[in-house]
């Protein structure tokens, strides 16, 4: 069902201009990724073409916005712009493979297919072979596609096959063999390739066939895998590979993966066949019965990706297209910004006490219904209409009070009336002819399930955690998650990725946008839009400033270490909210990590040149391609 609300568009917002040329404040452990890395030999590398000039300050600055003196990332960087063609992705390698990609002519999804497998070899906690993800496509002629290759329940999955004895959660659904879903990366490229792609299936594959027979070792890599090699040492096969010598490999050696190298060949030559139905299909079921898995060659040979209708709705004038379910995204970002737009944003000030409050609340009452009712379409019938009405978010914003936060114990699931009846990483591409596509693809954990196919040198995702292993009970993520997302048979699992493309009020592309981050996806996508189009931000700004999430439950907004002032916590508290800041820490835990998100944002600016920027949280990079 195609879901597309889109009231009268109000006045355009201010033009947005990059601002000075200043390097960004950027914590140490992301320095070393600061400095060129030198790609695997084939790979061309085609510089990015700089402004010729500085640009005016944006309409931020010159409101006088500033973030947080504590905070780490400054808000007056340039961004990267080009005139042929950008991507934007969380590793440089993969971003520079997707740019050579359109040197050679190829256009935006074959960029993003090459820069996919790529983010398999170099980006292992999260990019992938063995886990899923969604795909946004926005053709120049404004067509808006929306490709669903989200992992699924095995055949034998069975509702209660994570509870012990006793009924309680065990943590079979996060590590070892029966966490993991059937993969879906694999069939969602080609079938992106196939239908939209116009280079060579195999010259797609090549370069990231070059990285695993050898590239070096980056600061990202090796800070990922100090984090999670704990995890990675109880499997034989993961440890072989990515603790060589039984230790975390050093900044600036020398990483192959041939068992890597040897699927991505047979990929090359063969297609997806053989990730299905042929010699990696065997590896991968004979994985399953050695650890006691649950994935069969029959589940592989009968997965599919599948085109799903996407969601659109309108945010003060700009048309925002996003993924619909299983993804949660789309439907509950609409749900969001719905009751937000009934609030000047930009007059309540950037993260000031009222604009958090404001978005903390619609956050919660739209998390209430998300977890809820949204589920795979394929087997749960859900009210998205009802959900993405404004008719439905004017009586959800009606219950918001400026004066007091409303406990999250007395939001319930709205749509009174539908009760009677039954690790990520993101990347956007851009190409010369205004083609775009935003790719959200995931393991769930960092290096998913810890489990290494022996013998094909990939990590299994564990996304069957996103189900509701028992409804009522919060997941790795802390989201509390209804009956209508709890486990069963070929069902794919729930997911918050949202890959999203946003066009500007007379109807052309603007903004192309996502994030890894579990449950804050939602949340950190749509303030990255608010921060363009209410804020008046560039892309540097919009994707540097401080985040804040809530998301029903747990009852808290949770915000980034040193993103808000005291002042501003103390507001807040007042109100009657909880507030937390996010530990230092890996972010395996929903008050852990310090950071929120990885968000590669590319903008097409007033002249129709691109303007992008890659998250310094985690120390991406944006390429852009000059004509």
């Amino acid at each position: 069902m195609s879901i597309d609300s889109r009231p009268p568009a109000p006045s355009p917002s201010p033009a947005l201009f990059s601002t000075a040329r200043r390097a960004p404040r950027a914590p140490a452990r992301f320095a070393a990724l600061a400095t060129l890395l030198a790609i695997v030999a084939g790979c061309e590398r085609p510089e990015p073409r700089a402004a010729s000039s500085p640009a005016p300050s944006s309409a931020f600055v010159e409101a006088g916005g500033a973030f947080p003196d504590a905070w780490p990332f400054g808000a007056d960087g340039s961004p990267v712009t080009a005139a042929g063609g950008m991507v934007a992705t969380t590793d440089e390698y993969a971003s520079r493979v997707g740019v050579d990609i359109l040197a050679r002519g190829g256009n935006a999804v074959d960029a993003a297919v090459a820069t996919g497998l790529a983010l398999a070899v170099v980006n292992p906690e999260a990019g992938n072979l063995g886990g899923g993800g969604f795909l946004m496509v926005r053709l120049a002629d404004g067509s808006v596609h929306a490709l669903d290759h989200r992992e699924k329940a095995p055949i034998a999955a069975t509702r209660d096959m994570y509870l012990d004895e006793d009924g309680n959660v065990t943590d079979r659904s996060v590590v070892g063999h029966l966490a993991a879903g059937v993969p879906g990366t694999v069939a969602g490229l080609w079938e992106a390739h196939q239908r939209f792609g116009s280079l060579e299936w195999a010259d797609l594959v090549e370069p990231s066939i070059r990285l695993a027979n050898g590239f070096e070792v980056t600061t990202r890599l090796v800070s990922t895998l100090e984090a999670a090699q704990q995890g990675i040492r109880a499997f034989p096969a993961s440890a072989r590979i990515f603790l060589p010598g039984n230790e975390v490999p050093q900044i600036g050696d020398t990483f192959s993966q041939p068992d890597l190298a040897t699927v991505l060949a047979r990929l090359r030559d063969q297609g997806p066949d053989d990730f299905y139905r042929g010699e990696t299909a065997a590896l991968i079921a004979a994985e399953m019965e050695r650890g006691g898995g649950i994935i069969t060659l029959e589940d592989l040979a009968r997965y599919e990706a599948v085109w799903r209708d996407p969601v659109a709705f309108v945010y003060r004038g700009h048309t925002v297209h996003s993924m619909p379910p299983p993804s949660s995204g789309g439907v509950t970002m609409a749900a969001i910004a719905n009751q937000v737009e009934h609030w000047d944003l930009a007059a309540l000030g950037w993260n000031g006490p009222d604009a958090i409050h404001v978005m903390a609340e619609a956050f919660r009452r739209a998390y209430a219904d998300r977890n809820e009712y949204l589920a795979d379409p394929d087997v749960v019938e859900m009210p998205l209409a009802e959900l993405t009405s404004r008719e439905y978010a004017e009586a959800r914003a009606a219950t918001i009070s400026m004066e007091r936060a409303t406990p999250s114990d007395q939001i319930r699931p709205g749509v009174e009336a539908f009760l009677d009846e039954s690790h990520t990483t993101h990347y956007s591409v851009v190409d010369g002819d205004g083609n775009a596509v935003a790719v959200t693809t995931s393991v769930n954990s960092w290096y998913g399930s810890k489990v290494v196919v022996e013998g094909a040198g990939f990590f299994l995702n564990n996304t069957m955690d996103d189900f509701s292993a028992k409804p009522g009970t919060p997941n790795q993520f802390g989201l509390v998650q209804g009956e209508r997302n709890a486990v069963a048979s070929e069902k794919r699992m729930l997911s918050a990725m949202s890959p999203t493309i946003v066009e500007d009020p007379a109807g052309g592309l603007f903004l192309v946008s996502g994030t890894p981050g579990g449950a804050t996806i939602i949340t950190t996508v749509l303030q990255t839009i608010f921060n363009v189009v209410d804020h008046g931000m560039n892309v540097v700004q919009a994707v540097h400033a401080p985040r804040v999430h809530h998301q029903h439950l747990p009852d808290a907004i949770v915000f980034e270490h040193g993103g808000l002032p005291e002042a501003t916590v103390r507001a807040l508290e007042a109100r009657g909210h909880a507030v937390r800041e996010r530990e230092r820490g890996p972010p395996d835990a929903y008050f852990t990590g310090g950071m929120s998100g990885d968000v590669q944002l590319i903008m097409v600016m007033p002249d129709g040149t691109l303007s992008g920027w890659s998250d310094p949280r985690r120390g991406g990079f944006a390429v852009g391609y000059p004509q």
